[in-house]
């Protein structure tokens, strides 16, 4: 049996190389730039969800709305050219956004405009009328 002289520094830049591969890898972090930013805002009435997705097209989108949930997928096509240097980021991208009260999907509204997608999710006639009591206990004196 050899003896074998431990390095401490070799686990670290071997740890280094595999952290560097994910972030080279346009499969492994950098997917996580192409998922658009959201904002979720909640009234009495209904849920209001903002996407951000700028440089596509309304065509572009699929947007699917269920009682608890909305799932959107997308693409964002590249125009590059030859020898064109580009931080953009192109490509296919899903997100679903749990909501935190149900809603009727069946009387959602949405609008595009300026690269900002807003969903109105009008919540459903049991989460509006949804009242929960709350019991202190018995007070002690």
């Amino acid at each position: 049996m050899a003896l074998v002289r431990y390095n401490p520094w070799q686990e670290t830049t071997s740890l280094q190389r595999q952290l560097n591969r994910l972030f080279d890898d346009a499969d492994g972090f950098n997917n996580l730039a192409k998922v658009p930013a959201a904002e979720l805002t909640e009234t009495d009435d209904a849920l209001h969800l903002k996407l951000e997705v700028p440089g596509m097209e309304a065509k572009d989108l699929d947007i699917q709305v269920m009682a608890d949930r909305v799932a959107i997928a997308g693409e964002r096509k590249s125009e590059i050219k030859e020898k064109t240097r580009s931080e953009f980021r192109y490509g296919k991208f899903q997100r679903v956004i749990p909501l935190p009260a149900r809603i009727q999907n069946t009387n959602v509204t949405a609008e595009y405009k300026d690269g900002i997608l807003n969903l109105t999710l009008p919540k459903s006639e049991e989460e509006k009328n949804k009242v929960v009591k709350v019991n202190l206990g018995e007070a002690t004196a």
